[in-house]
């Protein structure tokens, strides 16, 4: 019998990280205001400042009569020192101690209403700012319920900021599900208020659709952005940057889903806007996006020339160590890696590696952490297994457990669990991906293809490990997983029932080994046809299961040494 299998996906580095420069355009008319989730990697609640009436009383005069919280002038008071001294950049608590207190006289002197809403947003914000994510949640979950966007556009922009300022405080706890459902209640309400063709609209749903991209949930991604496209096509002249914007994102959604050509049609069409309008800078970056079209499509050469081009370009305008140079470095160390330049791949990931260790001012720490695992992947093609994980380290050493960072995190251990296995260092391999599936359950990514194919790396190095009962465990809901996402005729799928299978004969249980192999012999039929060598190979194991089942259940169980494959 055959052993286990590991999915054909392999887990990457880290999650689906999608960044492009690009102008940082929001639109701010009517109180509106949509910064980018994943253009901006942390984002931060931006509320607009209300206008608060000035108190004619002291603050010594307020206090006096605090105890009764009907006063009028307190909340508006409050909110005023709460938001002053957020600007001064003084005591942060201070801050947060105002803003409570505005909003607990507010709920009582006027109850809900706009004030009572933008006070609750303003001390959510102050929470986000002092790390307080989870403290952040309820009280903009009562900004909005106060809030009756049907009374009017005042209270429709305050609850479309309420819920966008909901979405940006669950993308940074790393909980990306909740973050899409409270951007697409902002978008609901903003739709509603301003119209299907409201240019404001645009924004928003390209804000959602970097959201759905990051979710890997590309179809929907697409009809949003097609949706900004037509938008921007009947308001906006053909050479609008707005609209380039869209194209580079329509670009990635199709690169994601495999349409290279449609994907290069529309980094074209974005680069020839910037050509004319004269963003040198842009242009480049989009050929580093076309650079990577190539390289997928294997077309090396082109590739190359791409990304020399942005190379030049961002050489001329930043200098040889900004931010910008190491990603265009790593692309080139990958394309030379796959056309067999060693030397050159190495070169340029040394000189990647120079400006990633200074950290450069502007880099963020979680760009350095990709930059360094994006190396140590192409330090594993050189067959360099020790560098690769010295890398990995240092990556993980950057990034601090907080709930924002944490699919990041997982995703590095998950990678660093896949080259264990490899060396044969399991026990190192089985922890790594333990603390990987901790981290997605805390995150809530346990419906995930990438969380299923975790669960069957971990099963994997259980196996090898001898713990049998933990690897059927795992391999079940691995493959309750995979066959939601993916589909029971997937090749991940299949390749967790092959492992289920096996694991089930060396514990003895032929009876469920073979309904499985009978399962998977008949979906390998009706995809390969009954004469492909995997289909022949499945009815043997099949074979010998039916044989070993026919001797009266007196049986002993396989070795895990027979079952297993050390190619797998």
């Amino acid at each position: 019998m055959s052993g286990l299998v590991s999915a054909k996906t392999t887990p990457n580095a880290t999650p689906q990280h999608i960044s492009f420069p690009q102008n940082d355009s929001r639109i701010h008319k009517n109180g509106y205001e949509t910064p980018s989730p994943l253009l901006k990697r942390t984002p931060s609640p931006s509320i607009a400042k209300p206008k608060i009436k000035p108190s004619k009383k002291t603050l010594q005069e307020l206090r006096t009569h605090e105890s009764s919280l009907d006063n009028l002038d307190l909340g508006p008071f409050l909110l005023k020192l709460a938001i002053d001294t957020v600007a001064s950049g003084d005591n942060q608590n201070k801050a947060l101690d105002y803003a409570t207190r505005a909003s607990i006289s507010f709920e009582e002197s006027s109850g809900p209403g706009l004030d009572l809403a933008m006070s609750l947003q303003v001390e959510a914000a102050i929470h986000c700012s002092l790390g307080r994510l989870e403290d952040a949640i309820p009280v903009l979950e009562r900004s909005i319920e106060v809030l009756d966007h049907e009374k009017g556009q005042d209270h429709a922009v305050a609850k479309f900021s309420g819920f966008m300022q909901l979405g940006d405080t669950y993308s940074m706890m790393g909980r990306v599900d909740r973050s899409i459902s409270s951007y697409e209640s902002g978008l609901k309400i903003q739709i509603e208020t301003l119209g299907d063709f409201d240019l404001r609209v645009t924004e928003t749903c390209r804000y959602l659709a970097e959201a759905y991209v990051q979710a890997m949930q590309f179809d929907d991604a697409e009809k949003l952005c097609q949706r900004s496209l037509e938008i921007h096509r009947e308001y906006d002249s053909p050479t609008s940057l707005e609209e380039a914007g869209d194209r580079r994102l329509m670009a990635l959604i199709y690169e994601a889903k495999g349409d290279y050509e449609s994907a290069l049609e529309h980094l074209v069409l974005a680069s020839m806007v910037m050509i004319a309008a004269g963003q040198e800078n842009e242009v480049a970056a989009i050929d580093v996006s076309i650079g990577n079209v190539y390289a997928a499509l294997c077309r090396f050469d082109e590739a190359i020339f791409s990304y020399q081009k942005a190379l030049t370009v961002f050489k001329s305008i930043r200098g040889d160590n900004h931010s910008t140079i190491a990603p265009v470095y790593i692309r080139l160390a990958d394309v030379y890696c796959k056309t067999g330049k060693l030397r050159e791949s190495k070169s340029y990931c040394e000189n990647a590696l120079r400006i990633l260790s200074k950290q450069v001012p502007g880099i963020a720490t979680e760009e350095i952490a990709s930059g360094l695992t994006e190396i140590s992947a192409i330090y594993q093609a050189l067959n360099e297994n020790e560098e690769a994980l010295k890398l990995l380290h240092m990556a993980m050493k950057l990034l601090k457990d907080t709930p924002g960072q944490r699919n990041m995190v997982a995703g590095i251990e998950a990678h660093m669990g896949v080259m264990f296995y490899k060396v044969g260092r399991y026990g190192e391999a089985r922890n790594s991906f333990k603390d990987a599936v901790a981290k997605l359950r805390a995150s809530g990514k346990t419906r995930s293809v990438f969380f299923g194919i975790v669960l069957n790396q971990m099963g994997l190095a259980s196996a090898q490990l001898y713990r049998i009962d933990e690897a059927v465990e795992l391999f079940q809901e691995a493959r309750e997983i995979l066959e939601q996402e993916c589909g029971p005729c997937h090749l991940d799928t299949i390749g967790v029932y092959s492992n289920l299978a096996a694991t089930y004969d060396a514990m003895g249980r032929v009876e469920d080994a073979t309904v499985i192999l009978e399962y998977i012999l008949k979906l390998r039929e009706e995809k390969l046809g009954t004469a492909n060598p995997e289909v022949a190979d499945e009815k043997k194991r099949l074979a010998m299961l039916l044989k070993e089942a026919g001797r009266a259940r007196i049986r002993k169980g396989n070795s895990l040494v027979n079952l297993l494959d050390s190619s797998s």
